[in-house]
């Protein structure tokens, strides 16, 4: 338990959760961004802790899992979709990595070299992806990473709360411009957008139970942790850049006595979280072509991740993790539903064995599911949100006006819910049919 508890908790001590935090406030008060983080942090890893023990109690990858719900074939688009997502998320790593590394050398030495730093660790998150999991948890995080970042975290909790008048954070009120639920649906984005990932680690695990809690304590903690961090951080200074979160955090930190020190432990641990997307997207490959070595697939994902780093801007993600939760939010309430409810476990043949080429079935749920929270909560592109509102104004009818409708449910548990309801019918479907094929056989 204690190696998937240091994993999954060094993976949630990332400069990326009060990054996002940023996105909560001035749009919410403090006491409701509060709440939201709370809430968050509670359904979205209770989510990804089940998600790590049925890894445990199978020992197969992540994109296996989908095969027994969505058909051998039918889970090659979870694993496309989980390849993007893993692209993108290594890249952005690399970016927060790379920016961090280049707002130091530029305070202390004058000059930024940000490309250089990216395609530097770019090459180091490659080799440990090489290496995987096993080698990166035992002889780097249980080491040493995960002590001196509990070391850091621990220092910059400590001074902004010692340094900051209380009255700072209870007394921000905020704007009202972001709902609650729709808070409460970024928080539950980062655990959801580790799920289709989560098995490819946790499968290594030696017990059900180790599975399950040592990721939902491990991340969740760090979760809410660097979540509160973030919106301290923000809420400390006088002013805020929206449109980018990621310089605004790092220059916050380097106003901190000791705070370079301190982001430079951080930057140098964020190389976890990109190995961890570079390794799970050459697992997931491997799903549709299994023999295609997984060091091969590394190598590769790890130079595009590095490339994106260097050449593209991906400041804008806010809406890209509204998008990954009404993807995959859904999709794991297909994977819960049939794993627990219709098959109450996978066994090898389920997984390995002859599948059918689509479920049906599981992929109506997921769809359903995934337009539920985009009815809810289509994000904030404005293409995207056109969209939305003329499938389901124009095209479908809804009985309520798109993207207003309920605004106190939250688009990830209604998806969520949706998804597994409709999968879980299949138990009851087939419950019947077997009944009725057994009247019929009878004498």
């Amino acid at each position: 338990m204690f190696a998937n508890s240091a994993l999954w908790g060094n993976l949630g001590i990332s400069l990326l959760l009060p990054i996002v935090a940023a996105f909560l406030v001035p749009g919410m008060s403090f006491a409701r961004a509060a709440l939201a983080i709370v809430v968050g942090v509670i359904i979205g890893n209770l989510m990804l802790g089940y998600a790590g023990r049925m890894g445990a109690a199978t020992g197969a990858p992540a994109m296996v899992l989908y095969r027994p719900s969505l058909g051998r074939r039918g889970s090659y688009a979870p694993t496309i979709l989980n390849l993007l997502q893993n692209i993108g998320w290594g890249a952005f790593e690399l970016i927060i990595i790379s920016t961090a590394a280049a707002a130091i050398t530029e305070r202390a030495f004058g000059v930024s070299a940000r490309p250089a730093w990216a395609i530097g660790f770019g090459l180091v998150v490659t080799l440990m992806a090489v290496g995987g999991p096993l080698v990166v948890v035992r002889r780097w995080i249980g080491r040493y990473a995960i002590w001196l970042v509990l070391a850091s975290t621990i220092y910059l909790t400590l001074y902004v709360l010692l340094s900051v008048p209380l009255e700072t954070f209870t007394g921000a009120s905020g704007d009202g411009s972001l709902p609650f639920w729709q808070g409460v649906d970024l928080v539950i984005a980062m655990p959801i957008s580790w799920i289709p990932l989560v098995a490819d680690y946790t499968r290594f695990s030696r017990t059900r139970a180790a599975g399950f809690a040592g990721t939902a304590m491990g991340y969740g903690i760090a979760h809410a942790w660097f979540y509160f961090l973030g919106l301290f951080l923000v809420l400390s200074r006088t002013a805020t850049d929206p449109l980018d979160p990621t310089g605004f955090v790092v220059d916050a930190m380097l106003a901190i006595p000791l705070g370079g020190l301190a982001l430079a432990i951080l930057a140098v641990d964020e190389s976890d979280e990109a190995f961890a997307n570079i390794y799970s997207a050459s697992v997931s490959i491997q799903n549709a072509f299994p023999k295609i070595s997984q060091r091969t697939l590394s190598m590769a994902i790890g130079a595009v991740c590095t490339l994106l780093a260097v050449f593209v801007p991906l400041v804008q993600y806010e809406n890209f993790l509204l998008l990954i939760g009404a993807v995959f939010v859904p999709l794991f309430g297909v994977l819960a539903a049939h794993y627990f409810v219709v098959r109450r476990g996978y066994s090898e043949g389920e997984l390995y064995g002859g599948q059918r080429s689509v479920r049906i079935w599981g992929c109506v749920a997921w769809v359903a599911g995934f337009l539920v929270y985009n009815w809810l909560n289509p994000g904030t592109v404005g293409w995207w949100v056109s969209g939305m509102k003329w499938l389901f104004d124009t095209m479908l009818g809804a009985p309520f006006p798109a993207t207003t409708s309920v605004p106190w449910l939250s688009a990830s548990i209604a998806s969520f819910v949706l998804a597994f309801a409709l999968q879980g019918a299949e138990a009851f479907v087939s419950s019947r049919s077997d009944r009725s094929a057994a009247r019929a056989s009878a004498p």
